[in-house]
């Protein structure tokens, strides 16, 4: 099991982020038995931002500000990663995370209008929309992990997850080795996303520190996502798929099955991007989102009765 000092160890605001990303726009408060880092940037309806696994809301450091101009946006680090003290490990899961992000909005008396999921961040969202504790009119996933594993990576990757959780030893080997030249530069690449220096030493900062490591790696062991995809066809809001080419995290081919089980789904491919798009080309995923909104609005707007003379 890991333990709770491996879990707490964990990276230190004052310390280590001195160049977080929009650290202007960071505050600390408690909810749901957590204390909370979270960012909130900008004027009118909210607009919610879910990072995925082993990041944090660094990762909307450069869409932040653009999404800002027109929308109120609250953007956690998820429990345990970044700057968030961690649950217990059993907490880290779908419907724990769900939990924990109601009771972090109800704090906030916040209500998203528009959320944005990355990755693992958007099985979070639509967890919380299919259970009710959000009521967004539009869902936003970007390279989503929505759908469980298929073939032998699924069979293997929960227990091996689950093997590597329970151990205190795990996490400071691989924050020891993520201090290594290249490694994570190696990490970044195989999501098929390039990122510039100062992108590899923020996931440097966050993958050398112990109980990130321990919290990502608790989350994914607890992970289960059969039950998402039994009920995605109950999702009510509308659905839009960004969906990065040069994704190797999520392949794009997934967003199809996606849309075959969510009638409002809708697919919009981001050319030449990978997992980490939104790091890559942050102006190109606000114009996706944007247009998403703009789709949105639009199939929403109630039909005149106005009949053509």
């Amino acid at each position: 099991m890991t333990s709770t000092r491996v879990l707490n160890d964990k990276p230190d605001w004052e310390r280590d982020a001195k160049a977080w990303p929009n650290r202007q726009c960071s505050r600390f408060l408690e909810a749901g038995g957590l204390r909370w880092h979270v960012q909130i940037a900008g004027e009118g309806p909210a607009l919610l931002l879910i990072h995925g696994t082993a990041a944090a809301n660094h990762s909307w450091g450069a869409l932040l500000p653009l999404l800002a101009k027109d929308y109120c946006v609250i953007a956690p680090d998820l429990p345990g990663h970044g700057f968030t003290s961690a649950p217990d490990s059993a907490r880290l899961s779908l419907p724990g995370m769900a939990a924990a992000l109601n009771a972090l909005l109800l704090a906030l008396h916040q209500s998203p209008q528009v959320a944005v999921g990355h990755s693992a961040g958007a099985a979070i969202l639509a967890r919380m929309c299919l259970d009710g504790l959000i009521n967004p009119r539009l869902l936003i996933s970007l390279n989503g992990a929505l759908l469980p594993l298929r073939g032998l990576p699924g069979k293997v990757f929960s227990p091996v997850a689950k093997l590597l959780a329970r151990s205190s030893l795990v996490p400071r080997i691989v924050g020891h080795d993520a201090k290594r030249q290249g490694a994570i530069e190696r990490l970044v690449d195989s999501t098929g996303s390039h990122l510039d220096a100062r992108g590899v030493a923020l996931y440097r900062l966050l993958v050398s520190s112990p109980g990130h490591v321990a919290a990502a790696l608790n989350m994914m062991a607890n992970w289960n996502l059969e039950p998402l995809a039994r009920d995605l066809p109950r999702l009510a809001c509308d659905l839009r798929l960004l969906v990065g080419s040069r994704d190797q995290t999520v392949p794009p081919s997934e967003a199809a099955h996606v849309r075959a089980l969510v009638p409002r789904a809708t697919i919009q491919r981001l050319e030449g991007l990978g997992h980490l798009a939104h790091e890559e080309q942050a102006e190109t995923v606000a114009q996706g989102i944007f247009r998403a909104i703009k789709d949105t609005s639009a199939t929403n707007q109630p039909k005149s009765n106005t009949k053509n003379s």
